[in-house]
């Protein structure tokens, strides 16, 4: 599936940093990349966790020129509460962030892209 906007999760991101081809060629058909606060977060966390903190840290900075990150707010905030009522209606609870990640997605009706199969869990989510 390919289009002109797409969000993109933690886990796509740390793809493109190793150099898959598949996510290189599918970022190059976009005309908009965006990520949630919370991957930024999370792409942080990993590089002060690395053994390489500041190859990382440059990574993300030359990343954040490409990309537009989406910040929560007051409607992201309820967002997020919505998808984890849902989840916990129907005991499919995910984690934390990514239920902040799937706000993001639903708020700005942007397609997520991700390795993570749990998001298929939340209603009305357009997942790549």
């Amino acid at each position: 599936m390919t289009g002109n906007k797409v969000l993109l999760d933690t886990n796509i991101v740390i793809e493109l940093f190793k150099g898959d081809q598949r996510v290189l060629t599918f970022l190059d058909e976009q005309q908009n990349v965006f990520i949630a606060a919370a991957v930024l977060a999370e792409l942080y966390l990993g590089a002060y966790r690395s053994g390489n903190e500041q190859k990382h840290i440059e990574q993300i900075r030359t990343f954040l020129l490409k990309c537009t990150v989406l910040s929560a707010d007051q409607t992201t905030a309820e967002s997020c509460a919505k998808v984890k009522t849902a989840l916990l209606k129907k005991g499919k609870p995910i984690p934390e962030n990514d239920i902040w990640i799937a706000a993001t997605a639903l708020q700005y009706n942007l397609p997520l892209y991700t390795n993570d199969k749990h998001f298929s869990e939340v209603d009305n989510i357009v997942l790549i």
